[in-house]
């Protein structure tokens, strides 16, 4: 079971397409987390100074501020390798954060060739038929193939690299992601990996431990008929490990409870008013982290839901 299942949204107005393969509209049914609609964005407490800078010289793992070592960072932890018994939600059990993953700062894989020079770069285009082949995109969903771009943009790793991720995105989102990302970029706020889910990923068990940026994922809401902003190319998930979603008792991801602690700041966490709040907020777009309930520290959106 994978974070992607998790719907943060209140309900939007389309309803899910009968058609929909069963595989996903069953992972939905009980994985997605149901929204509370009309929920009232608290006045958040002024929070601590938000850590932006990816760490120079980080102390686990070490790694090089250049590319000039053919020494790669060592792996503390193999991510997606442990699946966790399960809740009787059909969530996996919410442990304890394991003490390499406390303080997070994990090195990225690059996917896609680095940035030249360490600069900021964004791409946008049409979506290459072997791109959307690897998505989650269906003829049910609720966006046209032809209505999502791709869009490749820098971002800085934990292990103060440079790297160019992956997003699918609605074609009116694509200029305002890739605005506010630029911002992220020159804020130098670190991001683990940013990648296109793939369908396997709603299907897997849960392991609690993810921590990939990613836009577009075509999944309904949980016990509703209609669709997340996701799967409309209109929402994003920021380092969703570093910050949770959290309703009751559910922590997602599942091994993420150290970084509930709010008042405990650390590299890749997003913070009340703080710059990563207010590059999405100058593009209109909301943040969950406001919510009551659920609170989705990770998401934001075109939508508001």
């Amino acid at each position: 079971m994978s974070l992607e299942r998790v719907d943060s949204a209140r309900p939007v107005d389309v309803c899910l397409a009968g058609d929909m393969r069963a595989r996903t509209a069953a992972a939905a049914g009980v994985l997605g987390v149901s929204l509370l609609t009309g929920c009232a964005a608290p006045a958040p407490e002024p929070p601590p100074a938000s850590p932006l800078r990816a760490p120079g010289n980080p102390a686990s793992p070490a790694v090089p501020a250049t590319r000039t070592s053919g020494t790669p960072p060592p792996i503390t932890w193999q991510v997606g390798a442990r699946p966790l018994p399960l809740r009787p939600d059909g969530f996996g059990e919410i442990l304890p954060t394991p003490p390499e993953l406390v303080n997070r700062a994990l090195p990225t894989r690059d996917l896609l060739p680095p940035p030249a020079n360490d600069r900021y770069a964004a791409n946008v285009t049409a979506v290459p038929a072997d791109v959307l082949a690897r998505s989650t995109w269906l003829p049910a969903c609720p966006v046209a193939s032809a209505d999502l771009r791709y869009v490749t943009l820098s971002f800085w790793g934990f292990d103060g690299r440079a790297h160019t991720g992956e997003l699918l995105v609605r074609q009116d989102a694509a200029k305002p992601l890739t605005d506010a990302f630029g911002e992220l970029f020159a804020q130098r706020f670190p991001i683990e990996e940013m990648r296109i889910t793939a369908p396997a990923e709603l299907d897997a068990a849960p392991t609690g431990d993810g921590n990939n940026t990613s836009a577009f994922v075509c999944r309904p809401a949980r016990g509703q008929t209609n669709w997340s902003a996701h799967a409309y190319g209109l929402a994003v998930d920021v380092d969703p490990f570093c910050n949770p979603y959290t309703k009751g008792d559910l922590v997602l991801p599942e091994l993420a409870s150290s970084y509930v602690d709010r008042k405990n700041v650390r590299p890749g966490m997003v913070l009340a008013g703080d710059p990563v709040v207010r590059a999405f907020a100058r593009e209109g777009w909301q943040w969950g982290g406001a919510w009551r309930s659920p609170t989705d520290r990770m998401h934001f959106t075109a939508t508001g839901a």
